[in-house]
């Protein structure tokens, strides 16, 4: 049995060049609200004189990441409300074989 996967046609060849592309274009939009917000609040904490260090990039890519997750919850990304917990745990299940594929050191695993 072959595990290869077939050659797409020339029309599902652009279906999939058109994705792709309109993926590329709304990372690159993430990434740069990312930014925007992280450069916004820290000119504005400058600009009253603050102390305090604005928030790392982190700190934004954290808050739409839990935004994005609860909307592919199908709940209200401001109240969490109405959402469904069988789409929530296969989320967090892929997550973590995200996590277990590229990031577990799987040799010192084994060694155990």
């Amino acid at each position: 049995m072959s595990n290869s996967c077939p050659v797409p046609t020339p029309a599902e060849r652009q279906y999939l060049d058109i994705l792709s592309r309109a993926e590329q274009t709304m990372l690159a939009t993430i990434y740069q609200a990312i930014e925007d917000a992280g450069r916004q609040a820290a000119e504005e904490l400058r600009s009253l004189g603050s102390e305090e260090r604005p928030p790392a990039e982190e700190y934004f890519a954290a808050v739409a990441h839990q935004k994005l997750f609860v909307r592919l919850c199908g709940a209200d990304p401001e109240t969490f409300r109405g959402g469904n917990p069988d789409i929530a745990a296969r989320i967090i299940q892929n997550a973590q074989n995200i996590s277990d594929h590229y990031w577990t050191d799987k040799d010192a695993a084994e060694g155990d």
